[in-house]
């Protein structure tokens, strides 16, 4: 494509991809295999093609800055876009299955950090399952927070083993997880709502944070409001249902 010619995937006003050329199926299976390279540890997750203006080149030295935040289903990016600004210093990655999705999340960043520099740096995305490969990617107890926005509710009891929240799921998850880090849940679906709230409730490893803490935290405020999904609840007029857990030490 010459320089002058234009793109039709991007918008000519805001510069940012245009969500039509990269909708997808709103549904996918984790459990089916999918295509893509996966690292064999955290070890081997090349940073600095997700943050080159934090690492230089792909050789990390222990103790460098790691990933912090992980949006696992991140969809159209909106959350990871406003935790960006949010927390400028805190790397943070999105995780989406499908791979026109993924490639609109990072486009739209693309375009962001060139509109805007200096920031979005702290933000990216990778195509990749989830419910699969999180050990691939994050060591113990590397995350501070871990979000599950509005996931598919496979509402069909013999698809429940592909919920991305479930009593074996969260066992990774506190893998992951800091002590004192948070999950963040959040569904328009009342039955989805109380089988995820059941899921941590019932696990040893996770507490419910306090309302008067739920007040407190900005990034609460976001779960509803920074998605396309949450978006289209709101105006809809429909209800969210939230779970949000502090990962704890396990009683002894």
């Amino acid at each position: 494509m010459l320089e002058n010619e234009e793109n039709p995937c991007i918008s000519k006003s805001t510069r940012l991809p245009r969500k039509r050329f990269y909708r997808a199926r709103a549904h996918s299976n984790p459990l089916s295999d999918s295509h893509f390279p996966v690292p064999i540890s955290p070890s081997h997750v090349d940073y600095s093609l997700h943050y080159p203006q934090f690492f230089q080149s792909s050789d990390i030295l222990a103790g460098s800055k790691k990933i912090e935040f992980a949006d696992i289903g991140c969809g159209f990016g909106g959350l990871l876009i406003s935790l960006a600004t949010l927390f400028p210093e805190t790397l943070m990655i999105g995780m989406e299955l499908r791979d026109k999705v993924t490639e609109y999340v990072k486009e739209r960043i693309l375009a962001l950090r060139k509109a805007s520099p200096g920031e979005y740096q702290n933000a990216s995305v990778v195509r990749t399952n989830s419910m699969k490969y999180i050990p691939n990617y994050f060591e113990k107890g590397q995350l501070s927070k871990m979000f599950f926005l509005f996931p598919d509710p496979h509402f069909k009891e013999k698809n429940h083993r592909r919920r991305v929240i479930s009593p074996h799921l969260l066992d990774e998850y506190a893998y992951v997880l800091r002590v004192g880090g948070i999950i963040y849940t959040i569904t328009d679906v009342e039955e989805l709502g109380d089988w995820m709230k059941s899921c941590l409730e019932g696990h040893c490893m996770f507490e419910a944070i306090t309302e008067e803490e739920l007040e407190a935290d900005p990034v609460v405020k976001l779960l509803s409001s920074a998605t396309e999904e949450g978006q289209k609840v709101s105006r809809n007029g429909g209800q969210t249902f939230r779970a949000v857990y502090r990962r704890i030490l396990p009683c002894v």
